[in-house]
């Protein structure tokens, strides 16, 4: 529709679409995740989700996102309808605003983390914090999970979640051209400049400590790469790698459609898909894998590596690599540029978790960009706050869990479903080939009808039998933390039903393509 804001350019879409894919997962939960899975092992079954999960289904989102602008949706509730005649079709579509308006509740705060911590390093505030456990004790007190000597309050960590918002409203405010699209090229050249200094320096670390000789780069290169076979075995390596995947290329968020949804109805997808796939792997695995876990193996050793990962991905950017930068010239700067390219990748991707519920609001209750901005401003800033104040309680992991795994899963099995079998595959692919720069291989019509949702539901089918039980029954959390998961779960469940009166309310008229043909 030619009221609808479009990109200024195609080079600006794809950095934005790897902006919104490259992000905190890149550098902080890929590390940790190939460290807890068997190192190199980790890679085949990566590689195995990428080919099967990540590019199937970064094309489907992104013909659902086009055909959806085409016909003046930019969410995926409106999106999902339209393929979908059914009145369920619009609350599946529903969990695409669900689920990236509750993650930006979290992810942003972490996000300002990264900023105080840039400044942090300039700054000298941790400098002689030179063991795991002092850093450590300092990011509790920054966090607010306990009071220490370093801070006395929160008022630090707010003031950064504060500047991290305001940042957030501004790019928001700028709109599609002027505001992300500025944003997303400015913030993902700098990402890869910042990038690669940090990799050359990691990789001219040598030997750190002569007095531990096996601690060196080529050990940390070789622990990344070099697979240990018998891992392959383990069936939860393989959901790992899964989870890793919807997590680093946002598919399965809602995301992708909203900003696909503002291309011409006969714009490639296909390649442009390809390129956002291509952006993220080199920033994850070339830039978050070398970085971090190389690092980490140069200085702490395999065994200490992994030690480090098992206490998750704050331990290892928050803990070790602060540590690490203290032990090498101009470490400060060193470490500034750390979480500065954290920061980028943070922001980027906050501001595109922000945009499906604008969109909703701006089309379907004809709210001014401004407007609709200002309202939800205040519903994030207002809902944050028990996830500010309470994540020395689970809060936050809580709903990261629910949230920012569990339902990326369903929402995703369901819209491939959706494609492949309601709206057909011979439709779903003409959408995907059309105007398309690059022909995709016909074999992934068979992976988009058969393999990938199986495969979805296998990791479904698998967390149903591990995790959820325990999860459920709150195995491991203490008595007085179990108040706060409750909390936590009223609120998702609270979110969910606001989202789904929201769409239901804006859904009177929208319609269904049916059976007519897509084109």
């Amino acid at each position: 529709m030619s009221s609808r804001q479009r990109w200024a350019t195609k080079t600006g879409l794809i950095l934005a679409l790897a902006g919104n894919a490259i992000g905190l997962g890149n550098f902080l939960r890929f590390p940790v995740q190939a460290a807890q899975n068997g190192g190199g092992a980790f890679m085949i079954p990566y590689f195995f989700a990428l080919l099967v999960i990540g590019i199937p289904m970064m094309w489907v989102e992104c013909s659902i996102g086009r055909l959806g602008g085409k016909h003046g949706h930019g969410h995926a509730a409106g999106m999902i309808a339209l393929l979908w005649d059914h009145p369920a079709a619009k609350y599946v579509g529903a969990l695409g605003l669900f689920i990236p308006f509750t993650i930006v509740l979290y992810y942003s705060y972490i996000t300002s983390w990264c900023l105080a911590f840039s400044l942090f390093s300039i700054a000298g505030s941790y400098e002689g914090l030179i063991t795991r456990a002092e850093m450590g004790s300092f990011l509790k007190g920054f966090q607010g999970v306990s009071t220490n000597e370093h801070f006395a309050s929160l008022a630090t960590a707010y003031a950064a979640y504060l500047a991290t918002l305001g940042i957030t409203i501004a790019v928001l405010l700028g709109g599609v051209a002027k505001g992300i699209e500025r944003l997303a090229k400015t913030a993902i050249p700098l990402l890869f400049v910042i990038g690669a200094v940090l990799v050359v320096r990691v990789l001219t670390l040598g030997t750190p400590d002569a007095a531990f000789p096996e601690r060196t780069v080529s050990n940390g290169l070789g622990f990344v790469w070099n697979p240990d076979f018998s891992s392959l075995g383990d069936a939860s390596v393989w959901i790992a790698a899964a989870g890793q995947i919807f997590f680093t290329l946002s598919v399965g968020w809602g995301i992708i459609h909203t900003y696909v949804s503002y291309l011409h109805e006969n714009d490639d997808i296909a390649l442009t898909g390809m390129a956002t796939v291509g952006i993220n792997e080199l920033a994850e695995v070339v830039l978050g894998g070398t970085i971090a876990l190389t690092a980490a193996v140069a200085f702490f050793g395999i065994s200490g590596t992994e030690d480090i990962a098992r206490g998750g991905g704050f331990d290892l950017g928050f803990q070790a690599m602060p540590v690490i930068f203290q032990r090498v010239p101009a470490g400060n700067l060193l470490g500034a540029l750390w979480f500065a390219l954290l920061f980028f990748g943070g922001i980027t991707s906050a501001v595109a978790m922000a945009q499906p519920m604008i969109a909703l609001a701006q089309e379907s209750w004809g709210l001014s960009r401004r407007r609709a901005v200002a309202y939800l401003s205040v519903v994030m800033f207002v809902l944050t706050q028990p996830v500010i104040f309470c994540q020395r309680h689970g809060f936050l992991d809580e709903l990261d869990y629910w949230v920012g795994a569990v339902a990326l899963v369903v929402f995703a099995l369901a819209e491939i479903v959706i494609f492949g079998w309601v709206f057909g595959l011979d439709r779903g692919w003409r959408e995907i080939e059309r105007g398309a720069a690059i022909a995709p291989p016909r074999f992934f019509r068979v992976v988009i009808k058969f393999v990938t949702p199986t495969f979805l539901a296998a990791i479904l089918g698998w967390w149903a039998v591990t995790e959820f039980p325990a999860k459920l029954a709150m195995e491991g959390v203490a008595a007085e933390s179990r108040p706060y998961i409750i909390a936590a779960r009223v609120m998702i469940v609270a979110l969910l039903i606001g989202v789904f009166a929201l769409v239901r309310a804006a859904s009177s008229g929208w319609t269904s393509l049916g059976r007519e043909d897509a084109q």
